[in-house]
């Protein structure tokens, strides 16, 4: 069977098994939602949308670690309800890179970040077996520096490149023969990118002299997670997440005006690629507006740098 419907399939008699009747804990033994206090998961997005002049602040730490390289960084969630079914926010990125050949980042610095805008479309009712559902629109724009790269440094932090991402996501709860809850979430995206212009050295392997243009291939991606109450501080959570990405094209020329003032046409593609993403974590909550996160994202794919990112985040909602 091929991975996807594996992935499908398998989230597919898990959601059956959590919804038989046979397996819900009595109505008398349930966990109240009120009772459970979350963070939410590494990777998957909430389909809740925040109280018109509420706020939250989730800002996470962490440290991609590969074969050839390591990169540390920080990515900050900033969300405000301008309604009750409205939220927007920016979410800022900064990194610092280093490669195995002791190649380094000057220091840290400012990466791609996002605006978003996140509508809510249907809220969840306990006893319905309909989920939570919005909308999310997010635009990232080209912030970082990604061309005209000096030979010795590794300063490469983003795309040059406008994306936008459109994603459904969905949020439901099951009650565990025990009765404590099992929360779940379902999202799907697609991405897609403008071109990027490009000049002598950038992150997608263009030599000094070049002039030209990248296309970063489109995407989609789909992710399930739960996160399961332990007690009222504790939670464990898992994402599950498959992203295929279409080839990223490069084109344009090259001169040496030193050696050969003629440009030389340069073109090449990356080719398409997948990758499957898993990230397990533990969750602390010190209240219902306060908690933190730690675990970690492993990534392994086809034409997919393999890597291992410990993570760290906290969140809090006012």
């Amino acid at each position: 069977m091929p991975p996807l419907r594996h992935c499908v399939s398998l989230l597919v008699l898990l959601l059956m098994s959590a919804a038989n009747p046979v397996l819900a804990a009595d109505t008398l033994m349930r966990q109240s939602r009120d009772d459970a206090w979350w963070t939410g998961p590494i990777i998957a997005n909430s389909a809740v949308t925040l109280p018109q002049g509420h706020y939250l602040v989730e800002p996470y730490l962490y440290d991609v670690i590969s074969d050839d390289a390591e990169s540390l960084g920080s990515l900050t969630f900033m969300l405000y309800g301008a309604t009750d079914a409205l939220t927007v926010g920016l979410v800022p990125v900064f990194g610092y890179n280093k490669g195995i050949d002791g190649t380094r980042s000057a220091g840290p610095d400012v990466a791609d970040s996002s605006v978003l805008l996140q509508y809510r479309l249907r809220e969840y009712q306990e006893g319905s077996w309909l989920p939570a559902v919005s909308l999310q629109l997010q635009h990232t724009l080209p912030t970082g520096q990604y061309d005209q790269l000096d030979p010795g440094s590794a300063d490469g932090f983003g795309g040059g490149a406008h994306s936008t991402l459109l994603q459904l996501n969905s949020q439901t709860y099951f009650w565990m023969p025990n009765g404590r809850i099992l929360r779940m979430r379902l999202n799907v995206c697609a991405t897609h990118s403008r071109e990027a212009e490009l000049r002598d050295r950038s992150v997608y392997g263009t030599p000094d002299g070049f002039r030209g243009r990248a296309r970063p291939g489109d995407s989609w991606n789909i992710n399930a997670a739960w996160e399961y109450s332990w007690t009222q501080n504790w939670v464990v959570a898992l994402d599950l997440a498959y992203r295929h990405s279409d080839s990223t094209r490069v084109s344009g020329v090259v001169s040496d005006s030193a050696q050969d003032p003629t440009p030389a046409a340069l073109s090449f593609a990356s080719g398409s690629s997948e990758a499957w993403f898993l990230a397990p974590a533990v969750e602390y909550n010190f209240s219902p507006r306060f908690g933190v996160i730690f675990g970690a994202r492993l990534i392994r794919g086809r034409n997919t740098t393999t890597s291992v990112t410990p993570v760290v985040a906290f969140n809090y909602v006012h």
